[in-house]
């Protein structure tokens, strides 16, 4: 089903329900109200004959004996009292009987023809105490009674009923009323569900069509117009956003290729001049020969170097799913012991122990990077400070340190900075340190140092405290 469809349907199931919920409660307010009316009435009579036993207590008394006499299975002459008077004005005056404490009833002459009520286990009840009411419903020969049972303290009891016949008549008449409403209303709850869904979904038709001519038409520059602050605008401000980081990523990833292009170029034609000459090796010396291998495997390291190095980049920054937990200051002395063998710079080294989640590979690769860059700037003989303190990572050199403008451009990708120009390297080294430490939850900061030199602070995510229970790593997706 669509989403029209869907909606319609709910809209259209709301507005039903509610109209027969509507229409069952005014039956049943309606039957309450009529059956109140019969009850209010029982109730006014009882007074009314309770007063007039009350009022008459000698003729009381005569009942009392009628009954008793009915009891023992004695003919009864007329009731108590003989003849019940008529309400004025024609008001019904309801079938009336007595009931003595021991159970028996007689009915007071004036009534018609109507049948004797046989007392229930209530009414005794009520009978015999002399206290106390109750409200009944019974069927008798066919007829439905509301009836009412008072208790009249030593004398017994009276039972007034009345028929329900009107009352049933009136919610009989009330019914195909009542359906032909609900009927109508569930009609006009489908009629307007059908509106309702095609009035709210008009908003989402244009956004699908502009999402859909975004799609096809794959500029990236173009936006969805947000109008308002319903859901509609949120969603379209995600879209929004979603969009700009695609064109960010596409950007990021246009430049890497357009750069990575650039860099590779050099490496390349150089590799191309020298293995033309190659071809003519038999006209070159040998220490020319020599020297001609010797630059064809700094540019084949160079080149495998910069292709390494662009791989990297191409990973983003992506969070990674498997880690290990690695002693991250074990990491920094293994790259230290391989720096000392082909660096002449001096380390000053304090790591406290390090327990981390993490990639190794990546780990190592950002660490040394960070290390080379140090050595390549620092004089001959002169210290490079290497701290792991709290989980940061610093390394401090001593050479001339960052230029103000260089500052924020120096972990871009292939940013070189102006005295950089003439030495070599990619400019993809602090790009890649960047990178794994953000696909670590960490980050990486440059600054220069008090004194001279520049200082760069890493971290790969927070530390874990050494023998606390290993957490497990999550699996790959």
């Amino acid at each position: 089903m669509s989403l029209r469809g869907r909606i319609a349907a709910a809209a259209s199931l709301s507005v039903a329900l509610a109209v027969i919920a509507a229409a069952a409660g005014v039956y049943f307010a309606v039957r309450s109200d009529l059956r109140g009316g019969i009850d209010k009435f029982l109730t006014q009579r009882s007074h009314k004959i309770v007063t007039l036993a009350a009022a008459a207590p000698e003729r009381a008394l005569s009942t009392l004996d009628q009954l008793r006499a009915l009891a023992r299975g004695a003919r009864a002459p007329g009731g108590f009292p003989p003849h019940l008077p008529s309400p004025r004005f024609g008001a019904p005056p309801g079938f009336i009987e007595l009931i003595a404490p021991s159970g028996a009833a007689v009915v007071p002459g004036g009534q018609g023809a109507s049948p004797a009520l046989a007392p229930d286990a209530s009414d005794r009840r009520i009978a015999r105490s002399g206290r106390g009411s109750s409200f009944s419903d019974r069927l008798i020969k066919g007829t439905e009674l509301r009836v009412l049972t008072v208790g009249i303290g030593s004398r017994g009891a009276v039972l007034i009923a009345r028929p329900l016949t009107e009352v049933n008549d009136d919610l009989s008449s009330l019914l195909p009323l009542l359906a032909l409403v609900a009927i109508g209303g569930i009609v006009l709850a489908a009629l307007l569900g059908v509106l309702v869904a095609r009035t709210a979904l008009v908003p989402i038709a244009r956004f699908t069509a502009r999402t859909e001519e975004l799609s096809d038409s794959l500029d990236l520059a173009q936006r969805l117009e947000i109008k308002g602050r319903d859901e509609l605008a949120r969603l379209a401000h995600s879209f929004n956003t979603t969009l700009d980081a695609l064109e960010r990523s596409i950007e990021a990833q246009r430049h890497l290729i357009a750069d990575a292009s650039h860099e590779l170029r050099t490496p390349i034609a150089s590799l191309h001049a020298n293995i033309q000459v190659l071809r003519e090796a038999d006209r070159l010396s040998p220490s020319e020969q020599e020297g001609l291998r010797n630059d064809i495997e700094e540019e084949l390291a160079e080149l495998t170097s910069l292709v390494s190095d662009i791989v990297e980049l191409a990973r983003g920054s992506k969070r990674i799913d498997t880690l290990d937990e690695l002693r991250l200051d074990q990491i920094v002395e293994s790259v230290l012991e391989r720096a000392r063998r082909r660096s002449d710079v001096r380390f000053v080294v304090s790591l406290e122990p390090t327990l981390i989640r993490a990639q190794g590979q990546r780990i190592d690769r950002a660490i040394s990077n960070l290390i080379d860059n140090a050595c390549k700037w620092s004089p001959p003989q002169g210290p490079v400070e290497v701290a792991l303190i709290g989980g940061v990572l610093s390394v401090r050199d001593h050479g001339p340190g960052f230029a103000e403008h260089d500052l924020p451009f120096v972990f871009d990708r292939f940013y070189r900075a102006d005295r950089a120009r003439n030495l070599p390297g990619s400019g993809l080294g602090l790009a890649i340190v960047r990178q794994v430490a953000e696909s670590h939850d960490g980050y990486a900061h440059a600054a220069n140092a008090p004194g001279g030199g520049a200082v760069l602070y890493v971290s790969f995510g927070a530390p874990i405290e050494i023998g606390a229970p290993a957490a497990r790593s999550p699996s790959p997706a």
